[in-house]
């Protein structure tokens, strides 16, 4: 991190400011899409389901993204005038922890959707409550355990090179954090990956021949790749070589990249569903949500 009164190593005031206001839109467009999806589930009742509820776990994981995307925003615009992060030691820890357990909530709620298409398509069995109230559970209590370990020590959590946000050191060589980055890329992104992937091409391979499928088989295991996979490759280039070799531009543009994803899975899973998107627009017009009841 540079030090205060002076701007990051590799960074000039416009590029800060660039770099600001891409996260400021990304944060906002993030909070409210899934701000109104949160809030269409809140008020819909139809859309109060086990299946839906998987979707209500990542909405609300992508909210908290986009709402570490906000103080990253804020923390860039502050930091041209002040020169410094503005929330101290433990508010980096903070910042670093909140942030880690909603990617991590967000990857894992997208695997689990799949697995939950792939059972409702397949099996042809409506999902229980209590298999998809076991799998938030499982997905929250999974990552805030995984959030936690560079707090107890095993990893760490630094400013990236930008220094107006917080998340895993991947720039120390040792041991401890190298270990630390494979396995959760491992656990936390790879096999996530694969449920997602392989989850939706036997539902493909299933159903295709019958013309019912209703989903979009390839974009979610692509928003995991395109969306995470830039920070993984980071974390593990880190692993075996010295990743102060690359650029601080270069360093910032797997950050930049994964604020994208709650704006993305928000399209996909609320505004891209019919039965989401008309409980939104009961949410918006209640007059005609009245009038439809009322018929």
């Amino acid at each position: 991190m540079a030090e205060p009164g002076t701007l990051p190593t590799g960074f000039r005031e416009l590029e800060v400011l660039a770099v600001g206001t891409v996260l400021l839109v990304e944060a906002l467009s993030g909070l409210s899409l899934n701000g109104l999806t949160i809030f269409s589930f809140c008020k819909t009742p139809a859309l109060r389901t086990p299946s839906h509820l998987l979707v209500l776990s990542l909405a609300l994981a992508d909210s908290g993204i986009s709402l570490n995307a906000l103080v990253a925003a804020t923390s860039s615009l502050l930091r041209v005038s002040h020169r410094r992060w503005p929330y101290g030691s433990d508010g980096c820890q903070a910042h670093g922890f909140q942030g880690c357990v909603t990617v991590l909530a967000s990857i894992c709620s997208s695997a689990a959707i799949a697995w939950g298409r792939y059972h409702h398509y397949c099996t042809r069995s409506p999902l229980a409550w209590s298999t998809a109230i076991s799998l938030v559970l499982f997905v929250w209590l999974s990552s805030a355990f995984w959030a936690a370990l560079p707090l107890l020590g095993w990893g760490h959590y630094n400013y990236e090179p930008l220094g107006t946000c917080c998340t895993l050191d991947y720039s120390r060589g040792d041991r401890n954090v190298t270990s630390f980055l494979f396995t959760m890329a491992f656990f936390n992104f790879l096999i996530p990956l694969f449920i997602t992937h392989t989850s939706y091409q036997l539902m493909e391979q299933k159903l295709k021949k019958s013309g019912h499928l209703q989903v979009n088989t390839t974009l979610p295991a692509r928003t995991l790749l395109l969306g995470w996979g830039p920070y993984a490759l980071l974390y593990l280039y880190a692993t075996v070589a010295d990743v102060t070799s690359i650029s601080p531009k270069l360093q910032m543009v797997p950050a930049l990249i994964a604020k994208t994803v709650p704006t993305i899975n928000a399209i996909n899973y609320a505004l891209g569903s019919e039965t989401v998107c008309r409980g939104i627009w009961q949410c918006l017009s209640p007059q005609r949500s009245e009038q439809d009841r009322a018929k």
